[in-house]
């Protein structure tokens, strides 16, 4: 039996943090809030993440160092259009920040960056009216794991890839990203996806994640860097698609695959005559697009070590598949679409 820890949360509103909450129930979780307390928070302090000391008043900072011995670092900036200064400053300061409060409560620090920190070099920042550049927060990412390896502290790095819903159920917090496609696809509004039909789109559920880091921390690991992906299991583009237009019509939604065409095809022949003369907003939203599936674009496959983690398996395709459908189910649902129209009357 693990012995309890306390540990010392970031980020427990976000995906991933509100996903450990509910894997954590056999230690004592104490979570670092900035505003808002999210559900399921049962013990929390206020503080900064980029202040010094984590801005912990003068009585519940020596506390912590005397009770704290493990960290779980999930908090940062993931907004695309946040800017570089703001981006930076949570996510590569936030954490020196960590790694200040680890050292001097001598505590065992997981930190959660992502597996996208392999594909700086697929950014792009050129296209259009787009907000989205991907490449101030692989950035930081990249400069956060480095502040870690430097720090010489007991400290893990966590590479997740996409976050979906969980496995069971397709439940998650916040939408992400891939469900903006999701969505888009279910609704017809996605005429073409500037993606490769054979281009891999790894995304691992958010419980198999929280289940890894768990893990992690109750078998003591302490040094390390694990790659939480599907690797060669993941699902192509068009398996995905062809995933969302079965669900949708299984769920009564008239749902048309749309077209996948090479990012070179875009830029050169369908923005210039289907996409410039369209409404600003619509432009910038496509553009966003082009930024965001940049990065899968003549991918390779993601490295994926889930097997070295304690009590871990590989992911399969079977699973994925599973997963996927189950996160296209419950988007529907939370957004009434198909007979869930009906339901909500």
């Amino acid at each position: 039996m693990t012995a309890p820890r306390t540990i010392l949360l970031t980020g427990a509103s976000g995906v991933v943090g509100s996903a450990l909450l509910q894997r954590l129930g056999h230690h004592r979780v104490v979570c670092l809030i900035h505003n808002t307390v999210p559900d399921g928070v049962a013990v929390h302090v206020r503080g900064d993440l980029t202040a010094p000391r984590l801005g912990l008043d003068e009585q519940t900072h020596p506390r912590l160092l005397d009770e704290v011995d493990t960290i779980i670092h999930c908090a940062a900036v993931t907004d695309f259009t946040a800017g570089t200064d703001t981006t930076h400053d949570l996510n590569v300061l936030g954490t020196r920040r960590v790694l200040e409060f680890a050292a001097a409560a001598e505590a065992t620090t997981h930190y959660v960056s992502t597996a996208f920190v392999a594909r700086t070099d697929l950014t792009r920042s050129d296209v259009g009216e787009g907000m989205a550049d991907p490449s101030d927060y692989l950035e930081s990412k990249r400069a956060a794991e480095q502040v870690v390896r430097d720090a010489g502290l007991p400290a893990t790095i966590i590479r997740p890839s996409i976050v979906i819903g969980d496995s069971g159920t397709g439940a998650i917090t916040k939408f992400q990203g891939l469900h903006t496609l999701i969505r888009a696809v279910l609704k017809n509004t996605l005429p073409l996806v500037p993606l490769q039909p054979h281009a891999h789109i790894d995304f691992v559920p958010q419980d198999i994640l929280a289940a890894a880091v768990t893990n992690l921390v109750d078998a003591e690991v302490s040094r390390g860097e694990y790659w939480i992906t599907a690797g060669d299991q993941a699902l192509t583009t068009s398996a995905m698609i062809d995933l969302c237009v079965r669900v949708g019509t299984r769920l009564g939604i008239d749902t048309t695959a749309p077209r996948l065409v090479d990012a070179d095809m875009v830029d050169r022949l369908i923005r210039p005559v289907f996409i410039d003369p369209l409404p600003r907003a619509v432009r910038r939203r496509f553009d966003d697009m082009i930024a965001m599936t940049a990065l899968f674009a003549n991918a390779e496959v993601f490295p994926s070590s889930l097997d070295k983690v304690p009590g871990c398996v590989p992911l399969t395709t079977d699973l994925l598949t599973t997963a996927f459908s189950r996160s296209v189910e419950h988007l529907a649902r939370t957004q009434r679409l198909g007979r869930f129209v009906e339901d909500a009357a």
